[in-house]
């Protein structure tokens, strides 16, 4: 039966749901929850599923036996072809266009020259960053000659550190002594490691919608299966998070709870007190990225503070606030998980940067990152009441006005579509970041997410404005 026809059941045109049918397919085959040569679901099973009719499945079968994705076996149903192909992160998840696809965003950011503006990227500008500092400290540090310049580190990372490390998560109630510590090369290291230590492929895991992309890609990565939980500004909604608990049985729930990226939203206590008996009920373990930490004045609720690191994995890094140049991160977990972690790192990195985990500890201990935080958050906080009010005055509606760090999640007015004024505005060399990049259900669309730090410029709200006029005036083509 062809796309465009009536099926058997008297259904209109399919071509929609017979795509559905092929694209969940092969998302099951690309995230190797269906390996070669696998049997694929029934059209019984495929049917009551998706909730489509058999014939719809019957075509969808047939067009991916065409393609070669799948084979029929006479009497024994159809079987995944092949050998797996190459994990490719682009096939996974929700379709996007490559204009707003946030790994190819993230590229074009870090490809660009200094003619293009960013205000939707995740990071400082350089000059709000003490590079100076760093240049003293790798100085000092090659001058010295008990200084690790050639040997592989100690597997839990430089002692020093790991001592400066607990002392400082202990401001925010995290008991964690530095035998509970492992250094890593950055959050993003951290969080691998973690999923490498706790995750098999196909488990379920929970994410807040909206959330950092980077999570979405690095779980896919791993295989796993993830379930978004809508957030709220005083954290996720536990209404909806008990019932993804009960229906989804998930192993792990990653979030940032002292800022939240990308809203700038903090967790409440109240909220951080349920989530954590709901995760105790139902088994949870909790991945708190708390790479945003130092951008805070006063220290808001912490889960791993709460937890005492029962359940929580407590994650952190230097590259937002110090240097992305320098990567350095850590984990702080349960005692018991420290040496499998480690066995990991060896395994995967030898190790990490001595160099760069020396330089941190440096900094950490003559007062130049001190003073840089108390500058950097002076100038965070004039960032966001400037861009706060520029937004306003272009219209667009801020979802809950943040206590510190530097993201504002903002939605468009006029029913505008993110994307499309993204899109419109990389032609003027401007990158702005959709909603929908950091939303598993794809329900972000009329938000943008907006780093302070880097949206000082006039051409910023300028090239907004525009691309909110484009984006407008295609609309209304397409609606005539």
């Amino acid at each position: 039966m062809g796309d465009s026809g009536e099926n058997a059941d008297g259904e209109k045109p399919q071509g929609t749901r017979v795509g559905i049918v092929m694209d969940n397919l092969r998302e099951r085959i690309a995230s190797r929850s269906l390996m070669p040569g696998a049997r694929v679901p029934s059209i019984r099973v495929m049917t009551d599923a998706l909730g489509v009719s058999k014939s719809t499945v019957v075509e969808a079968y047939d067009r991916l036996v065409a393609e070669g994705v799948i084979v029929a076996r006479r009497g024994s149903g159809f079987f995944v072809s092949g050998h797996a192909p190459p994990l490719a992160l682009a096939d996974l998840g929700p379709r996007l266009d490559r204009e707003v696809d946030p790994l190819w965003l993230t590229r074009q950011s870090l490809q660009s020259d200094s003619k293009v503006l960013k205000p939707g990227c995740g990071w400082m500008p350089a000059s709000w960053l003490p590079e100076d500092g760093v240049r003293r400290a790798l100085r000092a540090i090659a001058r010295d000659p008990q200084s690790p310049l050639a040997d592989y580190a100690n597997p839990y990372g430089l002692p020093a550190l790991r001592q400066q490390l607990a002392w400082r998560l202990a401001q925010h109630g995290v008991d964690a002594p530095p035998e509970q510590i492992v250094l890593t090369d950055g959050g993003t290291h951290a969080l691998d490691l973690v999923c490498r230590f706790l995750l098999e492929p196909g488990d379920t895991v929970l994410i807040d919608d909206p959330c950092y992309f980077n999570f979405q890609a690095l779980l896919r990565a791993h295989r796993a299966r993830i379930v978004g939980v809508p957030y709220t500004p005083s954290g996720p909604d536990l209404a909806a998070f008990e019932r993804a608990l009960i229906t989804h049985r998930p192993r792990l729930y990653v979030t940032n709870s002292a800022i939240h990226n990308p809203t700038g939203a903090t967790l409440a206590p109240a909220i951080a007190h349920r989530l954590l008996k709901l995760a105790g009920e139902h088994d949870l373990i909790v991945v708190e990225d708390d790479i945003f930490a130092d951008f805070e004045d006063e220290a808001a609720p912490r889960l791993a503070a709460f937890d005492g690191l029962t359940r929580v994995v407590s994650i952190g890094s230097f590259s937002k606030t110090l240097s992305a140049a320098a990567r350095c991160g850590y984990i702080a977990a349960r005692g018991e998980w420290i040496e499998p972690l480690i066995d990991l790192k060896l395994a995967t990195t030898f190790g990490n940067g001595q160099l760069t985990a020396s330089v941190v500890h440096r900094l950490l201990v003559d007062g130049t990152y001190r003073r840089h935080l108390e500058s950097m958050r002076a100038k965070l906080a004039d960032a966001m009441g400037e861009t706060m009010r520029r937004l306003g005055y272009a219209g667009l509606e801020v979802w809950t006005r943040p206590h510190a760090g530097m993201f504002v999640w903002a939605r468009l007015p006029d029913s505008l579509d993110a994307a499309d004024v993204a899109r419109h505005a990389l032609g003027a060399n401007v990158v702005f970041a959709p909603g929908n990049v950091f939303s598993v259900s794809q329900s972000a669309g009329g938000y943008l997410r907006f780093n302070v730090s880097q949206c000082n410029r006039p051409k910023v709200y300028e090239t907004l404005q525009r691309a909110m006029e484009s984006a407008a005036t295609r609309g209304e083509r397409e609606r005539a």
